[in-house]
């Protein structure tokens, strides 16, 4: 059974901006929160309070927050890796945050130096703050079709990760096939595992399209009953574990499929084309829609 209406959890601020070699201007990440929210966005990750040792590209998250003239009907999200990236989120005044778990042990050894088990446990005290100032807080498991590192990676293990996230009190779990290498068979095996112990109504998919599977994978999410999509305008977002990774799945191509299945989005597609257009201008480069493309043909 097909939902009737889709929440789309626009990340092009965030996850599709962050891998960004060139700085992009603090101008130019405000105009694209309030160009999306003025397309009918409703939920915006605007940015990441992490390490900018790491992440250069986030370093001005707070600013983007203090600058962007606000709509009551978004909620304007950031991820937050510790203590002290909640702290200044609080303080930027988000109106929800994110946490993260890989399903893969190798991506948690590679990337965050150390387990599965120890990096959940570092959420704790986030989450407990976070509980303290009453905030909404989204968990993200990554590699959930595959790792750059391991290859496959069992469902039960993303079903294992999953619910450890919702036990700390995630009220919603966004699964993310990281690298973009999953199928739609794998997909449908990796949600069935999950949807056995967590409701469908508490899941969120998050496709790259590295190998443009992105939408074939949404679908079979779709004819599960999940009505929550995560996507990036213009497809930002290049993986940095995957050679030429094209990035999150495009918004619009999003959009533009859900519209013509009669699926409910809020989403006005040629604003959300032009906010796209206009970020990819700023960046010098061509979007990585096929449906802008189409459109402006």
């Amino acid at each position: 059974m097909l939902p009737k209406s889709v929440k789309i959890v626009e990340v092009g601020p965030r996850d599709g901006l962050q891998n960004e070699q060139g700085l992009v201007s603090l101008t130019a990440k405000v105009a694209l929160v309030e160009q999306l929210a003025d397309a009918g966005c409703t939920v915006i990750e605007t940015g990441s309070f992490v390490s900018p040792k790491w992440v250069p590209q986030m370093a001005d998250s707070a600013a983007v927050f203090k600058k962007i003239k606000r709509q009551n009907h978004v909620r304007y999200t950031a991820l937050t890796p510790n203590l002290l990236g909640l702290e200044a989120a609080i303080e930027a005044k988000v109106d929800e945050v994110a946490i993260f778990g890989a399903a893969s042990e190798a991506f948690s050894q590679k990337n965050i130096n150390c387990s599965i088990a120890e990096s959940l446990a570092r959420f704790l005290p986030v989450i407990e703050l976070v509980q303290k100032h009453q905030l909404p807080v989204r968990g993200y498991v990554s590699c959930v079709l595959g790792c750059p590192y391991e290859g496959d990676v069992s469902p039960q293990k993303v079903a294992e990760v999953s619910q450890q996230l919702m036990n700390m009190g995630c009220y919603e779990i966004s699964l993310g096939d990281t690298i973009g290498s999953g199928t739609p068979v794998k997909t449908q095996l990796m949600l069935d595992a999950v949807l056995d112990f967590i409701p469908k109504n508490k899941l969120a998919v998050h496709f790259h399209d590295t190998y443009g599977q992105a939408l074939a994978n949404i679908l079979i999410a779709l004819q599960q009953g999940i009505s929550v999509v995560d996507s990036a305008v213009s497809g930002l977002g290049g993986c940095p574990y995957a050679k030429g990774a094209s990035g999150n799945v495009a918004t619009e191509d999003l959009v533009y499929m859900l519209h013509g299945m009669n699926i409910e989005t809020g989403i006005n597609l040629k604003r959300l084309t032009q906010a796209g257009l206009n970020m990819m201008q700023a960046l010098g480069r061509q979007s990585n829609s096929k449906v802008a493309l189409a459109i402006t043909a």
